[in-house]
């Protein structure tokens, strides 16, 4: 009979897995996270590093793009079962920012939602509808009878306390009005942040750019997020940020953030399976 079962789960912007996958692999080692999402690969299909996270422990789809963008989902000790390959809602997107399977009894969907800079502009209306998409799709996710969970980079900052300076981030797309007032909307379907559910009031960041040694002097922003639906919400037990990723040499300016769920036993299905962008 099967058990509950507590796993850790993970999303991680690479910024460029062919540069930096001696840092991802050191953290999978180190860390030993059951599920991953990866942002930001900046490879094609035929660049990602299979046989190395194989060698790992490590099961793994991707959809990849050239140059940017590109998006995977790492199991432990397992192979993700992919149920959507980009986000529903417009045909003609081409952005490698969607990635949906089941894991280790999980619905996950790993995402890099879009920056938006600069803005005004087509960058941040494509943010803005990116988010409506996000928010449709989510609607058929939250409410599941499985454990499910949207992760990735959002590109949102929640609220000032997810910024080390909200004055000089006020003109930055990801911290406009629409942008969060969309985000709340997310979350007021039945996600729980799992990040800001453990920390509380505290301050907490999982981005840190190179500028100024802001890592080192931990002036960042909270933009990597984790939402549980809630079935699996119940199970929460811890997150975190892995900070010392951040702070090796020509590390990515994002740490893994996670959080350690205890997974009911009953088996996650998908909720459709398809590779299109319909």
């Amino acid at each position: 009979m099967a058990r509950a079962k507590t796993l850790k789960l993970a999303t991680f912007n690479v910024n460029g897995i062919g540069t930096r996958l001696a840092h991802l692999l050191a953290w999978l080692e180190k860390e030993q996270p059951d599920v991953v999402a990866l942002q930001e690969l900046k490879a094609v299909d035929a660049a990602f590093p299979v046989a190395e996270l194989e060698a790992a422990g490590y099961g793994a789809i991707w959809h990849g793009q050239r140059s940017w963008n590109g998006v995977a989902l790492l199991a432990r000790d397992a192979m993700p079962v992919e149920s959507r390959r980009g986000l529903p809602g417009d045909a003609k997107d081409d952005q490698s920012r969607y990635l949906e399977a089941v894991v280790h009894n999980l619905v996950v969907g790993c995402l890099y939602l879009p920056n938006g800079n600069p803005q005004p502009g087509p960058k941040f209306d494509y943010k803005l509808a990116w988010m409506e998409r996000l928010i449709r799709h989510a609607r058929t996710l939250v409410d599941l009878p499985h454990p499910a969970v949207l992760l990735g980079d959002f590109n949102v900052i929640p609220t000032d306390l997810d910024v080390y300076d909200p004055k000089a981030w006020r003109k930055d797309a990801l911290i406009q009005p629409e942008v969060r007032a969309a985000f709340e909307r997310l979350l007021a379907q039945g996600w729980t942040d799992a990040l800001r559910h453990v920390a509380g009031d505290a301050v907490v960041y999982t981005f840190w750019d190179y500028f100024r040694q802001h890592a080192e002097r931990d002036r960042g922003l909270r933009i990597d997020h984790l939402l549980l639906n809630p079935v699996l919400a119940t199970g929460l037990k811890d997150a975190g940020v892995d900070r010392w990723v951040r702070l090796q040499d020509k590390a990515s300016d994002h740490a893994p953030t996670w959080a350690t769920v205890r997974v009911p036993a009953a088996p996650a299905r998908p909720v459709r399976s398809t590779r299109s962008k319909s």
